[in-house]
């Protein structure tokens, strides 16, 4: 009988685990892989500012290439990273927003309008700040880039407050992090994209059509999604928009049902289970000795599989790859910031930095803060249970952090050496004074309720 306990005691943790507690464990990995992130963004600047490390440019621009027939593609190994690997985790950010949609804190109109409302104040404010300071300048194209909050580095700030903050102040900023990076890909497919070649968006449009029949069907081999995902983004990277926006198109397509439901499941688990009977009080390790015990794990095995969405099941896989390894490679390849190249006295009244520095560290919570009390006031919102507004300003002021897509756009917005020198100085120095500011308010505070 113990065996059967066990594997319902497995059971349980399916839903425990799979359903019930999807957003613990994606808040646990977010702030883990800040740690990481942190400890990538220290080694680019040495590794870029130290002379015996000099080549740190030519690794990241060093060729790299494949044919396939008469199709030639070669990118420079940046590029690889910042087209290719970076789909991968705007496909991993599609399918949480998707996830929030169906079941998160997006998928009530109140619950979902909060930190929508949020998210468009935080990125109003900071672009309109931006472009007020850098009006009719050559760094006016990059208006964009303190729009939006690294959700890694936020979550990890955070963090440090364990369980002195309400875990719904946690949601509320992973939730409008999330909402202004599925802005930002918009902006990135409006804004950013210079050519357009119609050909290849109508062979986009083929594979998304087929993405879709494909759900439709009932077909749930993450094979057949991973191989047209994969076509869907050689169309977009020779279409002219940005590569990684394919990772989100794909991402809204991947099933969020299993072939079982929960009835079904709980079923066949219980037909499962009931195959388990041992003379003795325990089976001990019977599954190497009973073959009728090992096929009904293996059955049990494949009822989990049945009843766990393609969605569940590529966010759990993908979510560790883009946190641990994706994300810190971004930033050990976007971060080197060579301070040989900066002039300090310039930097700090540059309109580029000024307009980023105060877009990220004032445009941010003066947005969010805004417009999630005009969304309360007018009552298409409703503020979190449990959660007062020093707690939202405090997050706000979290939502400064913009690195990873700060830089990212920031590699779209310019060529111009000195104009990427000046915007990484100001990305790095805007996330970290409003790092510091989220601190230090809400440490304040929590310390001003305890007292």
């Amino acid at each position: 009988m113990k065996v059967i306990q066990k594997y319902r005691s497995a059971i349980h943790g399916v839903f425990s685990g799979q359903i019930v507690k999807p957003a613990q464990r994606f808040f646990r990995k977010e702030a883990a892989s800040s740690l990481l992130l942190l400890a990538a963004t220290i080694t680019a600047l040495i590794w870029a500012n130290f002379s015996v490390f000099e080549f740190y440019h030519h690794i990241w621009h060093t060729e790299i290439g494949f044919t396939i027939g008469q199709t030639t593609i070669t990118k420079s190994l940046i590029h690889w990273i910042n087209d290719g690997l970076m789909a991968l985790f705007f496909f991993t950010v599609g399918l949480e927003i998707k996830r929030e949609l169906l079941v998160g804190e997006l998928s009530l109109p109140q619950k979902a309008l909060f930190p929508v409302a949020a998210a468009v104040g935080g990125m109003l404010v900071p672009g309109i700040i931006f472009a007020l300071i850098n009006f009719n300048t050559p760094s006016a194209g990059g208006w964009a880039i303190p729009m939006a909050t690294d959700i890694a580095f936020a979550m990890g700030a955070i963090a440090i407050f364990g369980k002195k903050l309400p875990m719904g102040l946690r949601v509320f900023l992973a939730a409008f992090a999330i909402a202004d990076d599925l802005g930002a890909v918009f902006i990135i497919a409006l804004f950013y994209t210079k050519e357009i070649v119609f050909s290849n968006i109508v062979i986009c449009g083929i594979l998304v059509l087929m993405l879709a029949l494909a759900n439709f069907l009932w077909i749930r081999w993450t094979i057949v999604y991973a191989v047209l995902g994969l076509l869907i983004w050689i169309a977009v990277l020779g279409s002219g928009l940005h590569p990684t926006i394919a990772g989100i198109i794909v991402s809204m397509f991947i099933p969020a049902q299993g072939k079982y439901d929960t009835d079904l499941f709980v079923q066949k688990a219980r037909q499962r289970l009931d195959a388990f009977e041992c003379a003795e009080s325990s089976c001990g390790f019977s599954i190497l000795l009973n073959e009728d015990h090992l096929n009904a794990v293996q059955r049990l095995e494949l009822d989990c599989h049945n009843v766990e969405t393609p969605l569940q099941r590529m966010l759990h896989a993908l979510h560790p790859w883009v946190a641990f390894l994706i994300l810190p490679v971004f930033a050990l390849g976007n971060a080197g910031l060579s301070f040989h190249d900066v002039n300090f006295s310039e930097a700090m009244t540059h309109p580029l930095t000024l307009g980023i520095i105060l877009g990220l560290f004032l445009g941010k919570p003066i947005g969010i803060t805004l417009f999630s009390y005009l969304a309360v006031k007018t009552r298409i919102a409703v503020l979190p249970q449990g959660i007062h507004w020093q707690h939202i300003i405090g997050a706000s002021m979290f939502g400064g952090i913009g690195f990873t897509m700060s830089l990212f756009v920031s590699g779209l917005s310019f060529t111009d050496p000195g104009l990427i020198n000046y915007s990484k100085f100001a990305i790095l120095a805007g996330s970290v004074i409003s790092a510091a500011a989220g601190i230090i308010f809400l440490l304040a505070y929590t310390f001003k309720i305890k007292s």
